[in-house]
């Protein structure tokens, strides 16, 4: 008697049901790592909020979208960094959805899930999942905007035209790589007959004129702004090492996508006979499909490293999530119309532990790092203890609500996380916060804040030359999540006071 696991049962009559339970849990686990073990917000998040904070149409960080949702989120969490979580797993768990949604009207609902399951492999290691920005975004905006696109080259579907326009004039306001992705759209587009023929009616003009008007702003800052931009072109000296750094990023998407094509080597290994493994059934995919499939599983990635290896950009541009987001959905189409499903035991517990490893090793270098060396755990800094004490100290000391913080960047992007919400002014850089000026700090005050290298709190030679007469506090200490071998967190600081009454 053949027996099939309760999954593949699950897979066949209910894979929707099988989606939606896989994202909640992926989800879940990311929210419940951020509460557990996140007592600061990771990587630049601090400073996305408080770029948000002032609603600008552009900065040197990119377009604007990412940011004001971000300062969305956290006013309306209560000034918590949970509501930012929530929205960046939000993000995530759409972008499977809607990756779900496309792979369904390709190769049907149950070789779907396949495309789905395979992709959350790629993107737990291949992208930022709590540290909402532009990459996080960019993620939902780009699956909406290949699944409108594919009903519109391949289902014919007209109405489907005005929801394009929508996305791709968001994503234009969230990722510096939007005009790319939509040149690919468009040169997939003109290359065949179908995308012909849709482009010579005038649904696409209509299309571009939402596009335009959504863009507008960001595009005048662009235009105007000597800060945005790509890179100068390497020299031809430097073209050897940019090459090497090309090979660099393409093995770092090679390694994202590990845990993926560690399944399919799995599933393709004869370790049980063919009459006994269950199948997967698809109906025959279509040449057009084929080749929308392949196009946007090869040509984001192919790209993206390949301009980021040339202007010598540190990361793959547009981020490697949304350029690895079809890779899973290209490798079932070449699949066959029939996926055997070997090894099914081996392959969940590949699975489960490809999607959780990330989670594991965020917690694990918040418990164990501390104890073993004498690194910083960026995440382990206590944000809240430290904004509400720089905060209530200058209040106490002036009578004044506290309108701005500068020195050290990550301490000062987490002094402006507090209750007032101030103004973050990068000092060292003034113009990449042109909402404030040395001379508009020094009248309105402030904290300045560095890290103390004594127990004096003598600030750093440079910040002492752009404050002159700055006169330190006795530094404050501060408990991280777990001490462990490091000694404690000591911030210098100094109060800058208000002129005027």
């Amino acid at each position: 008697m053949r027996f099939t696991s309760l999954v593949v049962e699950l897979i066949r009559a209910r894979p929707r049901l099988v989606v939606v339970i896989v994202v909640l849990c992926q989800a879940l686990m990311w929210l419940g790592t951020a509460v557990l073990f996140y007592r600061s917000p990771p990587g630049q998040l601090a400073t996305t909020v408080a770029f948000g904070r002032e609603y600008q149409v552009g900065s040197d960080l990119g377009p604007p979208l990412s940011f004001w949702l971000s300062d969305i989120a956290y006013r309306l969490a209560g000034n918590h960094l949970l509501g930012v979580y929530v929205i960046a797993v939000l993000c995530s768990a759409l972008s499977l959805w809607v990756i779900y949604l496309l792979a369904r009207a390709i190769v049907g609902g149950q070789q779907a899930v396949l495309a789905v399951l395979l992709t959350m492999t790629i993107t737990a290691f291949g992208a930022p999942t709590l540290e909402f920005g532009p990459d996080v975004l960019a993620r939902p905006l780009w699956a909406l905007l290949l699944l409108h696109s594919w009903q519109i080259l391949g289902r014919g579907r007209r109405n489907a035209w005005f929801a394009w326009s929508i996305e791709a004039g968001l994503l234009l306001l969230t990722t510096p790589a939007a005009a790319g992705l939509l040149l690919l759209i468009a040169g997939f587009a003109v290359s065949t007959v179908q995308g012909r023929r849709v482009l010579r009616s005038f649904d696409p003009l209509f299309a571009l004129l939402v596009v335009l008007a959504l863009a507008l702003p960001y595009l005048i800052f662009v235009v105007r702004s000597d800060s945005v931009g790509l890179p100068a072109l390497p020299l031809l000296a430097e073209l050897s090492a940019r090459a090497w750094q090309w090979l660099a990023l393409a093995g770092g998407l090679l390694l994202a996508s590990a845990a993926m094509l560690l399944l399919v080597v799995l599933d393709a290994s004869t370790g049980r006979s063919e009459a006994d493994a269950p199948i997967i059934y698809r109906r025959t995919v279509a040449p057009l499909a084929r080749d929308f499939v392949y196009c946007f599983a090869i040509a984001p990635a192919l790209a993206g490293s390949l301009i980021a290896g040339l202007f010598g950009l540190p990361t793959v541009f547009g981020g490697a999530a949304v350029t690895l987001s079809m890779v899973g959905l290209a490798l079932v189409v070449a699949s066959g119309d029939l996926i055997y499903l070997r090894r099914q035991r081996l392959l969940r517990m590949v699975w489960a532990a490809a999607v959780a490893a990330p989670a594991v090793l965020v917690a694990g270098s918040a418990v164990v790092l501390p104890l073993i060396g004498d690194g910083e755990v960026a995440t382990s800094m206590p944000a809240r203890d430290i904004s509400r004490f720089f905060v209530e100290s200058f209040e106490r000391r002036t009578n004044q609500r506290l309108q701005a913080v500068a020195g050290d960047p990550q301490l000062a992007s987490l002094v402006a996380l507090g209750r007032r919400r101030a103004h973050l002014f990068l000092d060292a850089t003034p113009q990449r916060t042109p909402w404030i000026t040395a001379a508009q700090f020094a009248d309105s005050g402030g904290i300045v804040v560095w890290r103390a290298s004594d127990t004096a709190g003598t600030p750093p030679p440079e910040l002492a030359r752009r404050f002159p007469g700055l006169v330190p506090e006795v530094p404050r200490s501060f408990d991280r999540l777990i001490n462990g071998r490091q000694p404690l967190l000591r911030i210098g600081w100094a109060i800058v006071r208000p002129k005027g009454p």
